[in-house]
C-alpha cells in the first residue's frame, strides 16, 4: 500500500516538474514534495505502523523517490537558467567588430610631478632626500628653530594643535633638526613633504607641500647659497631667468633673503600676477642661525651652513599657469586630465 503511494507521488512530481517554467515555481514544488511538511514526509509517517520486516524495503523505496525528485529538480533548474541565458543573448546584439574597451590609465598629480622634478634637480646637485613625521613636537617645529614659546614669529605659522606640545608641522624644517641631531656634518639634504597652517583662499590652503634644503659643512658661505639656488632656478625655469635676493627675516637664519625671479608670465614687464613689479617671490633662504646649531650641539665656530624652502603649490602654479590653488585639491578630472 505505501509503495503504491510512493510510486504515485514520484509520477505526480515528475509531471509537475516537467511543466514548471520558473525558479520560483521550482522552489515551491521542492517544498511541496521534499519539505519538512511535504508529501514524502506525510507518507513516511505511516512507516511505524508497518511490519518490521517491510520497513527496510519501504525505506529504500522512499530514498529512491527522494533522490529521483532531487535529480529532476536540479535538471529543471539548469534548464531554466540556460533558457534565461539564451533569451538574454537573443535580445542583446553584440558587434564583435567593435574595439575592446580600454581601461583608463591615470596620470600623476601636478604636485607629484613638481616634487619629482625638484628632487631630481637637487639630487643631481648632491643632496639626499630626508623625511620626518607630519605630527610634530613643538620643540622640533618651533623651539629648536629659534622660536621659543610666545615668540611673535609663531604668529606667521598659525597651525593646528593636537595637544599642548604637539602640532601638525608648519614646515619641513623639523626634518633638518632631526637630521642634525642624528649625524655630524657634512650634511646636504632636501626635505619634501606635507605641511599645515590655518590659511584658506585662492593662494593658500590649510594643507600644502614644501621642499626645504639644508647644507652644513666647514667654510660654507652666502655665496654658496646663491650659487646653488641660481643653478636650481636656471635648471627649472630655463637659462636666462633673472634672479635676485632681497634682505628678509626668518627666525632660524641670519642673514636671511627672499629669492625672486623675473615674472614667468610677463617676462619681467609687469602684469597682474606679479602686481606689475616684474618679479615673483619664489622661496626663502638664509645662513643657519648659530642659535639653531646650539640646539643640535654643532660648533658654530667650526661649521656654517645655509637653508632654503619653497612651497610646491606655488612652483606648480607658476609652471603650469594655474590661477587658483584650490584646483589642485578638488579632484576635478577636467583639471587633472590636463597633466
Amino acid at each position: 500500500m505505501m509503495k503504491t503511494k510512493l510510486d504515485a507521488l514520484l509520477n505526480e512530481a515528475i509531471i509537475e516538474l516537467d511543466a514548471v517554467s520558473s525558479e520560483e515555481a521550482l522552489q515551491e514544488l521542492k517544498v511541496k514534495y521534499l519539505g519538512k511538511k511535504g508529501a514524502l514526509t506525510s507518507i513516511m509517517k505511516g512507516l511505524g505502523e508497518m511490519p518490521a520486516a517491510e520497513r527496510p524495503v519501504i525505506g529504500q523505496v522512499a530514498n529512491l523517490v527522494k533522490d529521483q525528485i532531487e535529480v529532476k529538480i536540479t535538471a529543471g533548474l539548469e534548464k531554466i537558467r540556460e533558457m534565461k541565458k539564451t533569451a538574454k543573448l537573443q535580445q542583446e546584439f553584440i558587434d564583435v567588430t567593435l574595439p575592446g574597451r580600454r581601461k583608463a590609465i591615470g596620470t600623476k598629480h601636478p604636485i607629484t610631478l613638481v616634487i619629482e622634478e625638484l628632487t631630481e634637480i637637487f639630487t643631481g646637485l648632491g643632496f639626499q632626500v630626508a623625511e620626518g613625521p607630519e605630527i610634530e613636537l613643538d620643540y622640533y617645529n618651533f623651539e629648536a628653530l629659534n622660536m621659543p614659546k610666545d615668540h611673535p614669529a609663531r604668529d606667521m605659522q598659525d597651525t593646528f594643535y593636537i595637544a599642548e606640545n604637539t602640532v601638525l608641522r608648519t614646515h619641513t624644517s623639523p626634518v633638518q633638526i632631526r637630521t642634525m641631531l642624528k649625524q655630524a656634518p657634512p650634511i646636504r639634504i632636501i626635505a619634501p613633504g606635507t605641511v599645515y597652517r590655518c590659511d584658506s583662499d585662492a593662494t593658500h590652503s590649510p594643507m600644502f607641500h614644501q621642499i626645504e634644503g639644508l647644507l652644513v659643512d666647514e667654510g660654507i658661505t652666502f655665496g654658496d647659497l646663491k650659487g646653488i639656488l641660481t643653478t636650481f632656478l636656471t635648471q627649472y625655469f630655463g637659462k636666462g631667468i633673472k634672479v635676485r635676493l632681497r634682505p628678509s627675516f626668518f627666525p632660524f637664519t641670519e642673514p636671511s633673503a627672499e629669492v625672486d625671479i623675473a615674472c614667468v608670465m610677463c617676462k619681467g614687464k609687469g602684469c597682474r600676477i606679479c602686481k606689475n613689479s616684474g618679479w615673483l617671490e619664489i622661496l626663502g633662504s638664509g645662513m643657519v642661525d648659530p642659535d639653531v646649531f646650539r640646539h643640535v650641539k654643532y660648533d658654530s665656530e667650526k661649521y656654517s651652513g645655509f637653508a632654503f624652502g619653497m612651497g610646491i603649490e606655488r612652483i606648480a602654479m607658476l609652471k603650469y599657469g594655474i590661477n587658483d590653488m584650490r584646483l589642485l585639491f578638488e579632484n576635478d578630472l577636467r583639471f587633472l586630465n590636463q597633466f
